[in-house]
């Protein structure tokens, strides 16, 4: 039995991500779960954009996480803004390295060590103009198609062939 793989079979790692965005990631998830939201990682949004995550809480609220790693990596990001479409909160989390200042008011915030995270600020919400409804309704299918495809893929990976 292969302990260790040289191979990247993790489909939610194309290389994209960094270490560091990892661990901010696998922190803000754990305190997200303890929240009791149901939490998926990089989902395509109806726009052609992709949500480091997005959850639902139990309440309904769809929430999107934009991980942010440094200084530059939130300077050169100009999409987050279009993210507001399709959630009724948005967030950014990021880690102790990072300051804490250079995230807007109006969004949440998380700060996340790997193995935790701490939710700093809620934000003030997102503001619901004309088209909000059908949007955020497109993402919720999104949301329910991406965990059914979760359920699925777990089956195809305990199927054998004989």
């Amino acid at each position: 039995m292969t302990i260790l793989s040289v191979y990247n079979n993790n489909p939610l790692i194309d290389g994209r991500q960094s270490d560091r965005a990892m661990m901010v990631r696998r922190g803000t998830q754990i305190l997200l779960h303890e929240m009791r939201h149901a939490v998926l990682p990089e989902l395509p949004l109806a726009s052609g954009r992709r949500a480091d995550l997005i959850t639902l809480s139990e309440k309904g609220e769809v929430w999107i996480i934009e991980i942010k790693t440094s200084i530059e990596d939130f300077r050169v990001d100009r999409k987050w803004p279009e993210y507001r479409l399709h959630c009724d909160r948005l967030f950014f989390a990021t880690h102790q390295d990072v300051p804490l200042e250079i995230f807007p008011e109006e969004c949440g915030l998380f700060l996340s060590d790997g193995y935790g995270a701490h939710m700093i600020s809620r934000g003030a919400g997102t503001p619901h103009g004309a088209g909000h409804a059908q949007i955020r309704h497109a993402q919720l299918l999104a949301c329910r198609r991406a965990k059914a495809d979760d359920g699925r893929m777990g089956e195809r990976k305990t199927v054998h062939r004989g």
